[in-house]
């Protein structure tokens, strides 16, 4: 470096100035760019053809990168991402190499610069003296600045070392586990290949089994046919209707025989019973029919007082292979309900150890006309009777006044007006049944709403009572809730 003073004059030899090795290599065609900023700082420009991002943002996006690598999902992006991963470690590896050199050389051409600097120093005097100081001082700075980007640079390629490492155990993982999901998919591939070559064996030997069967049932049928054809052929038409005349004549006749036998076979057993009863010192008073009361009379002097025997009331079915107790009736009258239909009524007296049993002739029979009466009920959507309330809890109820007991779909209700005294709904706790004994006993029935709160109500009719009974046991059935006595 020479400069021309007007007051001094001096040349600088060629061999006072070392010359720069040539081993020596830029990373740019030019010497960077310093100025001098506030306290003597050296402040570089920026070079504003820098082609390549800085190290620190490759760094964030690899670290977005491995971020998404993290979070994804699918094994497809491993399998897709985990090459792309090692060759950016591979790219950042050699960048940190290719900074590691011109660093080196940076330091060498420096140390170069300042001994040069000092050789020219010792050789000239003067003011030119002092712009040689203020050159080396600036060289010192330089090299100062140039250990401070190298420290950076080695905590960056510290940094980039790791995330390489980092990336590099990241794409192994992902290799071995898209290889393992591999390993999986194919074997879940190869059962079901078997799952599907086994449906298709399946299916084909049934459609075998299906068309051998086909053709042995057409092959039947046309035997059959052709076997009818012939014996159709060997007789004569009119033959063959008269044949059918005379079976369905036959047909007929054995029905009515058989209608007549079974009520022949119902009057003997009704006389039988008639007879027996006949020889019984009690027998059953009123008529055998839903709506009526039978009593229990002495048929004999010496029958035994009524009073002073128990009393207990059956079921029977008509063959009389079938008996079941009527729990609570245990009185000398009974009034049959809708369960006595078609069934045969029997009292046991007991009087000393010794049981007097008597039966009804007949089963007892429908009351006329109560089924159209309950198929016009049910066409409403309630059925609304007016009852005195007789008894409550056991006790006989003060009050005679009129109320309302209301039949529904879904729940049972008693009330006075605008009052309701009682409401439920249908359960298994419920039971509706015919009162089993008392004067009123064809017109009354026993209700018990829950525990603990029973009613019996006395209906205007028969007629009401027996409908009541029978449309509440309809409506609780179609509520899977049967409606029957105690102990029933």
């Amino acid at each position: 470096m020479t400069r021309v003073s007007p007051e001094l004059d001096y040349e600088v030899h060629n061999d006072a100035v070392l010359s720069v090795s040539v081993d020596v290599s830029f990373p740019s065609n030019g010497f960077p760019k310093y100025k001098i900023g506030p306290n003597n700082e050296i402040v570089e420009e920026p070079n504003r053809n820098s082609y390549s991002p800085p190290l620190k943002e490759v760094v964030v996006q690899e670290t977005q990168q491995l971020t998404q690598q993290h979070n994804r999902l699918s094994v497809r992006d491993l399998a897709t991402k985990f090459d792309n991963n090692l060759s950016a470690a591979a790219k950042l590896s050699d960048e940190a190499k290719l900074r590691d050199k011109p660093s080196l050389e940076g330091h060498v051409l420096l140390k170069k610069l300042r001994d040069a600097l000092e050789l020219m120093k010792g050789c000239i005097t003067g003011i030119n003296k002092d712009e040689v100081e203020q050159a080396i001082s600036l060289v010192e700075l330089l090299a100062i600045k140039l250990t401070q980007q190298e420290g950076e640079f080695v905590q960056e390629k510290f940094e980039v070392t790791k995330l390489a490492n980092f990336l590099k155990q990241a794409s192994e993982d992902a290799k071995r586990l898209v290889n393992q999901e591999r390993s999986f998919a194919c074997a879940e591939i190869e059962s079901a290949r078997a799952v599907v070559q086994r449906f298709g064996e399946a299916l084909e030997e049934e459609e075998k089994l299906a068309q051998n069967s086909g053709k042995q049932d057409v092959e039947k049928l046309v035997e059959e046919v052709q076997e009818a054809r012939r014996i159709k052929m060997m007789h004569q038409p009119c033959k063959v209707m008269d044949m059918e005349h005379e079976l369905r004549a036959l047909r007929l006749q054995l029905r009515e025989k058989s209608i007549f036998s079974a009520k022949l076979q119902k009057e003997l057993a009704m006389s039988k019973r008639a007879e027996e009863s006949r020889l019984c010192v009690y027998q059953l008073e009123g008529a055998q029919t839903l709506g009526s009361c039978i009593r229990i009379r002495p048929r004999a002097n010496n029958a035994p007082d009524l009073l002073k025997c128990s009393i207990q009331w059956y079921r029977v079915s008509f063959e009389g292979d079938h008996k079941d107790i009527i729990s609570g009736a245990n009185k000398p009258i009974y009034a049959p309900e809708p369960l006595d239909v078609g069934k045969i009524l029997q009292a046991d007296v007991v009087s000393d150890t010794h049981t007097i049993s008597v039966t009804t002739v007949s089963a007892i029979d429908p009351a006329p006309g109560l089924t159209s009466y309950v198929q016009s009920l049910q066409r409403r959507s309630n059925a609304d009777f007016h009852v005195v309330i007789s008894q409550m809890n056991g006790q006989d109820y003060p009050s005679h006044s009129v109320h309302v007991f209301h039949v529904g779909k879904s729940r049972l209700k008693l009330s006075r007006g605008w009052i309701n005294k009682t409401r439920e709904s249908y359960s298994n706790s419920m039971q509706l049944c015919g009162v089993r004994g008392g004067n009123a006993a064809s017109k009354s029935l026993f209700w018990q709403a829950r525990k603990g709160l029973s009613y019996v109500l006395t209906f205007e009719s028969e007629r009401d009572r027996n409908a009541a009974i029978m449309i509440a046991r309809k409506y609780a059935l179609d509520c899977h809730v049967v409606l029957a006595g105690p102990d029933e």
